[in-house]
């Protein structure tokens, strides 16, 4: 009867193991890390959104008391001027709340740049190691 060689011969056998090993080790590191960071982007954004809401709703409060108090302080005299500033006030703070929302949209989310750096630097890692 014939004897079948292994393909990769003894040593072959084991390095292709050890390779796949090391390969397999460093997709669990990056899929932990991947989790991680998105952990870490849920909790900032749940932190960004509260500190938004509420921030909103108390300057919101505070602006409606402003303008208020300012009508009624001038609503004997001039309560036409009073309502004009009013709405120029409040249209003022919206244009700048969307100026604001604007430049944090077009800034975009960071989120996966850590993952991102370490793959790239595992690609680069291997085109070292295959140039050798």
């Amino acid at each position: 009867m014939p004897q079948v060689k292994p393909l990769f011969g003894a040593a072959g056998g084991g390095a292709l193991r050890e390779r796949l090993d090391l390969l397999l080790q460093t997709a669990q590191t990056r899929l932990e890390l991947l989790g991680l960071e998105l952990q870490e982007e849920k909790l900032r954004l749940a932190r960004l959104l509260l500190g938004t809401v509420l921030a909103a709703v108390l300057l919101g409060f505070a602006v409606v008391f402003a303008l208020i108090w300012l009508t009624v302080a001038l609503w004997d005299t001039h309560r036409q001027l009073g309502l004009g500033i009013a709405t120029f006030i409040t249209l003022a703070l919206g244009v700048g709340a969307a100026g604001v929302a604007a430049r944090a949209w077009a800034a975009g989310s960071r989120l996966f740049a850590a993952s991102l750096a370490e793959l790239e630097s595992d690609r680069a890692a291997l085109e070292r190691r295959r140039d050798l």
